[in-house]
């Protein structure tokens, strides 16, 4: 019978040893040069994590605006930005200088995000030559500073329900902005207290004559809000105030009193109104010019993401170092105190942590590779490139989540595995789990992201896929035999394989198995399967039922959302496998398959309760798992520093030399 007790390395088990530079080379991929030059910007305005303390918030925040600045001028900020207005070109190369820039200072960070990602995105990806000819060349250089202004106090999520109204005065050629309610004021908007100059205003586009006015749905306006350091005629700002993290950003509330602005102030690459108020759009159906507007905004959920899994790099960096250096009581007869992390319960608290964040690592490599792809113009006009656009949002909206969930746990374990160190400011827990802690909520709600995510997969990405919100995903649904909502996703694809690997009975006692990746996949994705028929199942018995299609969606919700991370965290295990599988042999490869084994099966036994009340995990089964994930944190000990090492987070970063060395 199997126990409890946990395995010794097996004898003859030949340790591998890591070559940092190789794996630093691996990690940063294509863009090596461009997370070097981050890097060394990074080393360069090190002062800005001693500024966060110290300084005012006001002074605070005139600093991070210099940095930003300053940093513009050497090229990062810009390099998803065409060549003919001073930026890089490559989309890809934007992403991972923003990620790299998550090792330091994270309002710097945000304040990045919120001017080049937003706005500044928003005029590429929204506007036309006009906008880009205005606002491009000076907004890459920070000279224009400007804001994103999409979020109202009473919607964030639900941006279709904005209150915000743009009016068409056609008599003057103009659009009127106009704050509806106290509820539709713009709120949290970086930027907005006190260095924008433009706003980029989401709206709701109202065209043709006062006694019949049209709306238009959701439309995007370049709108003045500062005027010579003051707010423009009839916008009033006021600041957001202290918050718990990101004080150097200026986050404000906005209201419009019948602002006017000119017709050219719609960012009009997907629908424009005429000079006498026709409406025109080459997007007939609404739902679909929405979601096609927002699709377009991408960028800033795959950059969150891997800011997020940058940001708890940094703290296991930290938490690693300190526990190779800091003993405590006496172990082993030799009247030494014992390295932390030569205690199994600190292996265990730390190994499948940095496990997982190599895991989602690269599946943040594929995430942005696809945002790359898809944005360069790499899948044609068409069908295809639809369904590429629609599989990049879901996977963004997936790996966001995943990723920042991720950083808010690691963050908070690696401030108590430092003990009392981890309290004092200088070691950097307080600011990284502070400044962090908002990646859960911006760029989208995780929870509404990964009901995105089960849209995608319940519906197969179906033509009718923008026109499906809550409701209507219900109805579509439960349109469908059960069989054939699985058969419609990617997953049933698979399902032979599963099957084959996924005996049942007595089979399940087997040891074999346990670190190939097949069986490890096969579990995960048996996982996603069983709960998209689930939810299937449950969505059409309560349409049977006759109950409201909003009642059926709410009482279903958990489960939704249960599915959705279950597909999610198939996708991440996936691309470790197909990464460790693409590498030579030798030892990188070995370590990385450790590692690689050890994500995969403390998902498992995070999840035995599922695995074992539907049948596929055994009591002793379970308990092989268990025994074989302190195996390998055992084998991964050896290899903590050097596995964090090729993280390459510049030194000034980790601050405290009494900490980490």
């Amino acid at each position: 019978m199997a126990t409890d007790t946990a395995a010794p390395t097996p004898t003859g088990y030949v340790q591998p040893e890591i070559d940092v530079p190789a794996l630093t080379a691996l990690l940063d991929g294509r863009y090596a040069q461009v997370r070097d030059l981050v890097r060394a910007n990074l080393t360069e305005y090190a002062s800005i994590l001693v500024d966060a303390e110290e300084l005012s918030m006001s002074d605070f925040r005139e600093r991070v605006k210099e940095v930003v600045v300053e940093m513009a001028a050497t090229g990062q900020t810009g390099m998803g930005f065409p060549e003919e207005y001073g930026g890089g070109g490559d989309i890809g190369a934007s992403v991972a200088a923003f990620e790299t820039l998550a090792y330091g200072d994270l309002s710097v960070l945000v304040k990045v995000g919120v001017q080049f990602g937003l706005f500044g995105g928003a005029i590429l990806q929204l506007g036309t030559k006009h906008h880009h000819d205005a606002y491009l060349a000076d907004l890459i250089t920070g000279k224009l500073m400007g804001c994103f202004a999409m979020t109202e106090t009473g919607h964030g999520s639900n941006v279709q329900a904005l209150g915000t109204v743009a009016t068409y005065d056609a008599e003057a050629q103009e659009f009127v902005i106009t704050t509806t309610t106290e509820e539709a004021r713009k709120d949290y908007i970086g930027n907005a207290a006190e260095h924008a100059e433009l706003a980029v205003v989401f709206a709701q586009l109202e065209v043709g004559p006062e006694s019949g006015r049209a709306s238009q749905g959701v439309h995007a306006f370049v709108v003045p809000i500062r005027v010579d350091g003051e707010p423009a005629p009839g916008v009033r700002i006021e600041d957001d105030g202290l918050k718990m993290g990101l004080n150097g950003v200026d986050n404000g509330r906005i209201w419009f009193d019948q602002v006017r602005v000119p017709r050219t102030a719609l960012l009009n690459r997907f629908a424009d109104v005429t000079a006498e108020g026709t409406y025109e759009s080459p997007i007939e159906n609404p739902n679909r010019r929405f979601f096609t507007m927002l699709g377009t905004l991408v960028q800033g959920r795959v950059c969150v993401g891997g800011g997020g899994i940058n940001a708890a790099k940094v703290a296991l960096a930290i938490a690693t170092r300190y526990a190779v250096r800091r003993r405590q009581f006496e172990a082993t007869s030799d009247e030494h105190e014992e390295l932390l992390l030569d205690y199994g319960m600190h292996q265990r608290r730390l190994l499948p942590l940095i496990a997982r964040t190599y895991a989602l690592h690269f599946a943040q490599e594929v995430v942005a590779g696809q945002l790359h792809d898809v944005f360069s113009g790499t899948h044609a006009p068409g069908a295809e490139d639809d369904q590429a656009r629609r599989e990049l949002e879901s996977r963004a909206a997936g790996t966001k989540a995943l990723g920042t969930w991720h950083a808010t746990r690691t963050i908070q374990e690696c401030r108590e595995a430092c003990g009392g160190a981890g309290y004092l400011s200088v070691n950097r827990f307080a600011a990284l789990k502070a400044d962090s802690d908002i990646f859960t909520t911006f760029e989208g709600d995780n929870h509404v992201l990964l009901q995105l995510v089960a849209k995608g997969l319940l519906t197969d990405y179906a033509s009718e896929f923008e026109d499906l919100d809550q409701l209507g995903m219900v109805r579509f649904v439960t349109g469908l035999a059960v069989e054939t909502v699985i058969e419609r996703t990617s997953v049933h694809k698979l399902l032979e394989r599963v099957r084959d690997l996924l005996p049942s009975g007595d089979e399940w006692d087997q040891e074999a198995g346990l670190l190939d990746p097949d069986y490890q996949l096969a579990m995960l994705r048996f996982r996603e399967e069983h709960m998209l028929a689930g939810v299937a199942r449950r969505l059409k018995r309560g349409i049977d039922q006759d109950l409201n299609p909003g009642e059926v969606f709410s009482l279903v919700q958990d489960h939704v959302i249960a599915a959705a991370h279950a597909h999610v965290e198939r996708l991440v295990l996936e691309a470790f496998v197909d990464k460790t599988r693409s590498l030579p042999d030798g030892d990188l490869k070995v370590a990385l398959n450790l590692l690689c084994d050890l994500f995969a099966l403390s998902t498992i036994e995070a999840d035995r309760a599922w695995f074992m009340e539907h049948g596929r995990l055994t009591v002793p089964r379970s308990k092989a798992i268990s025994r074989e994930v302190s195996s390998l944190c055992r084998k991964i000990r050896p290899l903590a520093v050097p596995l964090v090492d090729a993280w390459a987070i510049p030194p000034e970063m980790l601050r405290s030399p009494d900490l980490v060395g």
